[in-house]
C-alpha cells in the first residue's frame, strides 16, 4: 500500500518531516493496488448508501402517509409529527449513549470528514440518522453516508489486510466516502468537491489522495443509475424538473447577490451559535432534551401549517425533495408564506442541529432558495437568480466551503446555472468573507507571526 497524504510539516519540537514525492507514490505497485481496491468496493459501497437512502424514503412513507391513512384520518394532520419526532429523540439519545461513536457527528459543530472512518461507529451512525431522517428531523444523509462508507471500506480493508498502514486506511476510506454520495448531490463532481474542500486537501498530495476518490465516485454514481432503473426508486440525486429562464445577470441583480450574500451570514451565524447554545444544553440532559428538541420541531411544522395553511411537512425532512416544487411552484408562495417558511424552517433547523445526527447540506440550501425566492418578490432580481444566490449564500455559511457552495448552486439549475453563476460567486464570496468575519473562535496566539504567504490586513 502506498503511503497516504503527508504528515504534519513541523513536529513539536520543530523539525521539518520529509516532503513526499507524489510521482515515486504513484509509481509504485501499491498505488495501484489502492486503485484497484477503490474500483471494487465502489459497487458494493455505492449499493450501501443506495439501500440507506431507500430506506429513509420508504419509512418516511409509512410513518407519515401509510401510517395515519390506517389510523383512520384523511390525509396526515398536522399535529401528527409531535409524537413521531418525541419518539426519535428518544431513539437518537439511546443510540448516542450506548453505542460507539456517538451516533457520528455533530452536525451543529459543520460538515466534518477529517479522520480514519470508525468500523465500530458504523452501527450507531446507521441507527441515528435512520431514527433522525425518517422520523421528520431537519437534517440531511450526506454526514451518514460519508461515515457509512468510509467506514465501510476500511472495515473491508481490515479485513483482507490487517496489517495495513493507516495512509492506506486513510486514503481507502476516504475514497469509500465518496462513492457513498456520488449521486446525492446531482453530480459526482460536486461530492468530490465537497469532501475535498472539507478534509482541507491540498499542495502536491491532492492529486494522489483524490484520484482513488474520484475512480470511486464514477464507479459508485453508475451502481447509483444503475440501481435506480432497475428498482424503479430513482437515485436519490438532487435534482430540478423545472428550471425558470434566468437571462443575463444586471447590474440590479449583482446588487441583490451583495445583500443576500450579508443577509445570509448573519442568518447562518445566527443558527450555528444558537444551535451550538441549544447542543450544550442538549448534552447535560441528553434523553429528555432530545425528546423535547424533536417536539419543537414538530410543533414549529405545526405553527407554519396553521399560519400558512400550508402542509406541515414543508418544515419538516431534510428539504432535498422539497427543493423542486418550491421552484416550480413559486407563483403559488406569497412574499409572506416564503417569510414564514424561511423563519420556521431556520428554527426547527437549529434544533435539529443541536441533537440530532445527519448532515447540514440540504436543509441549508432549503433556507438558501426560500429567502432568494422571497426577495426574488422584490423589484429587479429574477426568480432564478434569487433561487440561485440564496442556495450559494447559505450553503457557504453554514458549510464554509466556497467552491462547493458556487457548483451546488449552479449546476443544480443546468443550463440556467451559468447564466446566474456570475451572480452565485459574488453572493458566495460576499458570505463566505462575511460569515469568517462573524464567526466566534480562538484568538491567534499572542506574539503569532502572520502567514507570510498572505498579505496584510
Amino acid at each position: 500500500m502506498p503511503a497516504g497524504p503527508p504528515a504534519e510539516s513541523a513536529g513539536s519540537a520543530g523539525t521539518a518531516a520529509a516532503p513526499q514525492n507524489p510521482l515515486a507514490i504513484v509509481r509504485t505497485r501499491g498505488y495501484v493496488a489502492v486503485l484497484v481496491i477503490s474500483a471494487l468496493l465502489g459497487v458494493p459501497i455505492s449499493a450501501a448508501a443506495f439501500g440507506f437512502l431507500a430506506l429513509v424514503s420508504e419509512l418516511q412513507t409509512l410513518l407519515y402517509d401509510d401510517l395515519p391513512q390506517a389510523a383512520g384520518f384523511h390525509g396526515t394532520p398536522d399535529w401528527w409529527a409531535i409524537p413521531l419526532l418525541g419518539v426519535a429523540g428518544i431513539l437518537v439519545a439511546l443510540t448516542i449513549r450506548h453505542l460507539p461513536g456517538g451516533g457520528g457527528h455533530k452536525p451543529a459543530e459543520g460538515l466534518k470528514t477529517g479522520g480514519t472512518p470508525s468500523v465500530a461507529a458504523v452501527p450507531g451512525v446507521v441507527l441515528a440518522a435512520l431514527a433522525s431522517l425518517s422520523l421528520g428531523v431537519v437534517l440531511g444523509p450526506e454526514a451518514p453516508l460519508i461515515a457509512l462508507g468510509g467506514g465501510l471500506a476500511v472495515g473491508a480493508v481490515k479485513l483482507l489486510k490487517r496489517d495495513a498502514p493507516p495512509s492506506a486506511l486513510a486514503v481507502i476510506g476516504a475514497a469509500g466516502s465518496f462513492a457513498a454520495i456520488s449521486e446525492l448531490l446531482g453530480s459526482p463532481l460536486v461530492g468530490a468537491f465537497l469532501l475535498m474542500e472539507a478534509t482541507g486537501l491540498g499542495g502536491p498530495m491532492m492529486g494522489v489522495v483524490l484520484v482513488p476518490g474520484l475512480l470511486s465516485a464514477g464507479v459508485g454514481s453508475l451502481t447509483f443509475t444503475g440501481l435506480g432503473t432497475w428498482t424503479g426508486l430513482g437515485t436519490y440525486s438532487l435534482a430540478l424538473t423545472h428550471v425558470p429562464p434566468a437571462g443575463r445577470p444586471t447590474l440590479v441583480e449583482f446588487a441583490w447577490a451583495i445583500l443576500a450574500g450579508a443577509l445570509a451570514a448573519l442568518l447562518g451565524e445566527a443558527i450555528r451559535r444558537t444551535s451550538l447554545t441549544l447542543q450544550d444544553l442538549v448534552e447535560r440532559h441528553r434523553l429528555p432534551l432530545t425528546a423535547l428538541m424533536g417536539a419543537a420541531v414538530a410543533v414549529i411544522a405545526l405553527l407554519y401549517a396553521v399560519i400558512t395553511d400550508q402542509p406541515a411537512t414543508g418544515v419538516l425532512f431534510s428539504g432535498e425533495d422539497a427543493l423542486g416544487p418550491l421552484l416550480a411552484h413559486n407563483t403559488t408562495y406569497t412574499a409572506a408564506t416564503l417569510t414564514v417558511l424561511l423563519v420556521c424552517k431556520s428554527l426547527a433547523y437549529c434544533a435539529s442541529l443541536s441533537a440530532f445526527r445527519g448532515g447540514p447540506v440540504f436543509p441549508a440550501l432549503f433556507v438558501g432558495a426560500t429567502g432568494g425566492l422571497a426577495l426574488s418578490h422584490l423589484p429587479g432580481l429574477g426568480t432564478t437568480a434569487g433561487f440561485a444566490i440564496g442556495i450559494g449564500a447559505m450553503a457557504v455559511a453554514m458549510l464554509k466551503l466556497p467552491m462547493t457552495s458556487v457548483l451546488l448552486a449552479s449546476l443544480l439549475l443546468g443550463a440556467e446555472g451559468l447564466d446566474v453563476m456570475p451572480l452565485v460567486i459574488v453572493a458566495v464570496v460576499v458570505s463566505y468573507v462575511a460569515t469568517l468575519r462573524l464567526a466566534r473562535g480562538p484568538a491567534a496566539p499572542h506574539g503569532a507571526e502572520p502567514d507570510p504567504a498572505m498579505p496584510p490586513v
